[in-house]
């Protein structure tokens, strides 16, 4: 007999951040990924850092019961908190108590009371964001007259993670720009000529590739076959770019086994390493 699958589990859980809540909503998220069938509905109380904003988020979360979880520094605004919860029956964490607490102990040092200290808008936060935006106009070929400006710029033919692997290194504060490979087109002189940043080919195995493809067209809903998924045309293709790495002098990074993370990690250990023209196996 069948055993019926279990519905999933509703509940609200409340996130109280005297700065952007992006700390908190994360670490949220990866608690309750860890429960199955279990779906939070987030609330979201971000740069909470006065008395009448608090109140009004402690309004909220009486209108719908559930879990707080905070990131308050402002020891009056954390007994308010603390209290309010308390008068609503209601779980109350502290989410960065542990930790903090573990590794000042460690390292015999005080905490900082400084209010959005993890958000300090330092010239690291501001090259981030000026990375991110260049990524974004640069994606799949766009912004080519300025492709100069990159710190790197990942080409390979479709579906190899150029994209993703671009806003990963953004948010590391690297400015990448990626460049397609189609087929029957040249790659833009731009590219073929660009002096001073990092350029990486980026590879995959025929095999992995039409897989990746065919799972792409099934979330389009797109069942016809084409040479986008033909296994001789997709070979063609793999050989066709490697050849223009090797031509160009490219180092090349094989993407077959590579999740995102490890293919960024991998290009800024070229960046780090000089530009040197080396092949990173999968």
């Amino acid at each position: 007999m069948t055993t019926p699958a279990r519905l999933a589990t509703y509940f609200h859980v409340h996130l109280v951040s005297d700065s952007t809540g992006e700390t908190l909503n994360a670490m949220a998220r990866a608690v309750c990924a860890r429960f199955e069938n279990v779906l939070p509905i987030e609330h979201i109380y971000a740069l909470v850092r006065s008395r009448r904003q608090l109140d009004r988020a402690l309004g909220d979360i009486e209108e719908s019961p559930g879990v707080v979880i905070h990131t308050i520094v402002d020891q009056e605004l954390r007994s308010a908190l603390e209290e309010g919860c308390r008068r609503l029956d209601m779980t109350c964490i502290p989410a960065l108590d542990p930790l903090v607490s573990a590794l000042s102990r460690y390292l015999g040092a005080s905490i900082s009371s400084r209010v959005g200290a993890q958000h300090a808008l330092d010239n690291d936060y501001f090259n981030r964001m000026d990375a991110l935006n260049y990524a974004i106009g640069h994606d799949d070929g766009q912004g080519g007259q300025d492709l100069d400006q990159a710190d790197v710029v990942l080409v390979g033919v479709s579906r190899t993670s150029k994209t993703p692997t671009c806003i990963y290194l953004a948010h590391r504060g690297v400015r990448a720009a990626n460049v397609p490979l189609v087929p029957g087109r040249p790659p833009p002189e731009k590219l073929l000529n660009l002096k001073g940043a990092l350029v990486v080919g980026l590879t995959v195995s025929p095999d992995r590739l039409i897989q990746i493809r065919r799972n792409r067209l099934l979330s389009l809903k797109e069942n016809r076959e084409s040479t986008y998924i033909d296994t001789d045309a997709v070979r063609d293709e793999i050989v066709h770019a490697r050849r223009l790495y090797e031509r160009q002098g490219w180092p090349v990074i094989d993407v077959t086994r590579r999740s995102v993370e490890e293919t960024a990690a991998a290009v800024m250990n070229l960046l780090n390493s000089g530009h040197g023209q080396v092949e990173v196996l999968g």
